[in-house]
């Protein structure tokens, strides 16, 4: 079988590795990779949310089945396009990824299908979005507790900002209506920061039901307790304590399957991954978000742990009914994942700057590449996030250590890591 990752990041090559692993012997290309996924799948040069191309290529090269990675490409209609022209693809339709392209569409599926979230507003203005802070901070009972600015549509991970106090918020609502985060009619959502702890539970779907993968728990901010501002994920570890089997199924009859359900019933039926991004309030658990796909950097650290095949179960998702009876198998072992940014990252990133190290890691940890390229001097940064440093354990102490110890044998010029990823665990 001929397989086709869409995708440049350090979850596109985590993907590539565990279809790798398949029993099926895959043969994988990937559009348009970096430096290290061109160790693992041939590179294909057609940026990722060139949706014509991507479907040329596709048929031209005779791909059998397509495993889109980012958000982009999915709200854009990268599915259809391919369904079309009779190419299994794996991912939501535009339609379905409308629930990560807006986050006002995401909030308003949630309170029909009664999933629990925190109260919102969606503002189209900056005078409307200034009443809305007053409105919510107001209401939270907790002094200083805040709100959450965001843009509705997509950002790359940075168009949310966790305001602590009412300037930070205007700040963050001129910079969403000042375009910055798109073109055209431009809208944000404010929303009451909720208090707790955050987990990531992504499940693979199949139209009429959602099977949850491993838990993770990621860490937005660039800096060590949560300091500084939010990135698209500085580290993540799995499993998480406290969730086991039966708490995760719980989690998913209360969060995915409801919206499984509206959305096979308003005619847009969902398949692929649905990740929601979660937090544990004393009043119980509220999403925060929903992504379309495979979230970043948390798949670096479950898919690690993945013992059945990837491709099967991808495969079986395209499918209505099609993950009925599936029983996912896990490592018992823990994995932490580390991220090396890039200088000046999330605001800007350094391109260009020589890695030193790599070679020196040993096999046994997985150095998945994010934003990197090759050039006759060996290999560069080429993004804000560059690299992902995953490592297995027994506990997450001994996965924590391996992960940092072979973080610490790379560097580049102006590298930034976060030094206490799993450090409660």
């Amino acid at each position: 079988m001929k397989v086709l990752v869409v995708g440049a990041g350090g979850r596109e090559h985590a993907i590539v590795r565990a279809l790798k692993r398949s029993p099926q012997r895959p043969e994988l290309l990937c559009a348009p990779g970096n430096a290290g996924i061109a160790k693992d799948a041939r590179i294909l040069d057609i940026p990722a949310d060139d949706v014509p191309r991507l479907v040329r290529a596709a048929e031209g090269e005779g791909v059998d089945f397509v495993v889109v990675g980012p958000e982009a490409p999915l709200v854009s209609g990268l599915v259809d396009a391919l369904l079309a022209t009779g190419i299994a693809a794996f991912g939501p339709t535009a339609a379905a990824a409308k629930l990560e392209g807006s986050k006002a569409f995401a909030k308003e599926t949630m309170e029909a299908a009664g999933v629990p979230t925190a109260r919102w507003r969606r503002v189209s203005a900056l005078q409307d979005g200034l009443v809305a802070v007053q409105e919510l901070a107001r209401n939270t009972g907790e002094p200083g507790a805040g709100v959450v600015v965001k843009a509705d549509g997509l950002a790359a991970g940075k168009g949310v900002t966790v305001a602590d106090t009412p300037g930070e918020a205007e700040v963050a609502l001129v910079e969403i209506f000042e375009g910055r985060f798109g073109d055209g009619e431009i809208s944000a959502v404010v929303e009451e920061r909720l208090l707790g702890e955050e987990l990531s539970l992504l499940a693979l779907c199949d139209g009429e039901r959602a099977v949850p993968l491993a838990p993770a728990r990621d860490f937005k901010r660039i800096g060590d307790g949560d300091e500084g501002p939010n990135t698209g994920g500085m580290g993540s570890y799995s499993p998480v304590a406290g969730f086991d089997e039966g708490r995760m199924g719980e989690i998913v009859a209360a969060v995915h399957q409801p919206v499984v359900d509206l959305m096979r019933a308003r005619g847009t039926p969902f398949h692929g991954v649905l990740y929601a991004g979660l937090m544990l309030t004393p009043e119980g658990l509220r999403v925060l978000e929903f992504n379309v796909r495979f979230g970043d950097p948390e798949t670096q650290a479950v898919l690690p742990r993945l013992r059945s095949d990837l491709l099967e179960l991808l495969l079986a998702a395209t499918h209505p009914g099609g993950l009925a009876g599936v029983e996912l198998e896990w490592s018992s072992q823990w994995a932490v994942t580390v991220v090396l940014a890039s200088a000046g990252y999330p605001a800007s990133s350094s391109k260009g700057d020589l890695i030193a190290g790599l070679e020196r890691v040993q096999s046994a940890v997985e150095v998945t590449h994010a934003g990197t390229a090759r050039t006759p001097q060996g290999v560069v940064t080429a993004g804000g996030r560059v690299l992902n440093v995953t490592a297995l354990g027994d506990d997450p102490e001994s996965a924590r250590d391996a992960a940092y110890a072979a973080a610490e044998m790379i560097s580049f010029d102006g590298m930034q890591v976060r030094h206490d990823i799993a450090a409660h665990a």
